[in-house]
C-alpha cells in the first residue's frame, strides 16, 4: 500500500499545482465580473486553499507512507482521507452537470480521468485502512 499511497501523494501534488492555470483557462476576469468584490475574490482565495490542502495531502502521502500505513494514527488519517476522497468521487457523478462534458472530447476525457483518480484515491485509502 505505501507505493500506492506515495503514487497518489505525487498526484496529489501536481493537481494542486495545476490550480494555478484555473483563473486564466476558466476565463474568471470576464466569468467573474459580475460577482460582487467579496464573492470574486471568494473564488480566488477558495482556490488557493484547495490547492494548498491538496498540495500538503500529498506531502503527507509522500513523507509519512509508511506511517499512513502502519500506525493507529496513520489509519485513523486514512479514515478522513477515505471519506473525503470518496466524497468526491461522489460529486463527479450526481452534483457537476452531465452538460459540463457530454458531447465535449476533451471534457469527457477530462471526467473519465478524474473519476478513475478519485476511485483510486478512494479504494487505496479504504484498504489502507481497512487492512
Amino acid at each position: 500500500m505505501e507505493i500506492h499511497i506515495e503514487i497518489i501523494g505525487w498526484l496529489f501534488m501536481t493537481l494542486s499545482g495545476i490550480h494555478v492555470i484555473f483563473p486564466g483557462y476558466f476565463k474568471w476576469k470576464t466569468e467573474l465580473v459580475g460577482l460582487s468584490l467579496m464573492n470574486r475574490q471568494m473564488m480566488y482565495v477558495h482556490t488557493f486553499f484547495i490547492a494548498l490542502t491538496v498540495f500538503l495531502m500529498g506531502l503527507l502521502c509522500v513523507t509519512s507512507s509508511e506511517l499512513l500505513v502502519t500506525s493507529e494514527l496513520g489509519k485513523n488519517v486514512t479514515l478522513g482521507l477515505a471519506v473525503f476522497w470518496t466524497v468526491r468521487l461522489f460529486i463527479q457523478f450526481f452534483v457537476y452537470s452531465k452538460d459540463l462534458w457530454r458531447g465535449k472530447a476533451f471534457e469527457t476525457s477530462v471526467h473519465i480521468l478524474f473519476a478513475f483518480l478519485w476511485l483510486y484515491c478512494s479504494g487505496v485509502f479504504w484498504m489502507t485502512y481497512l487492512l
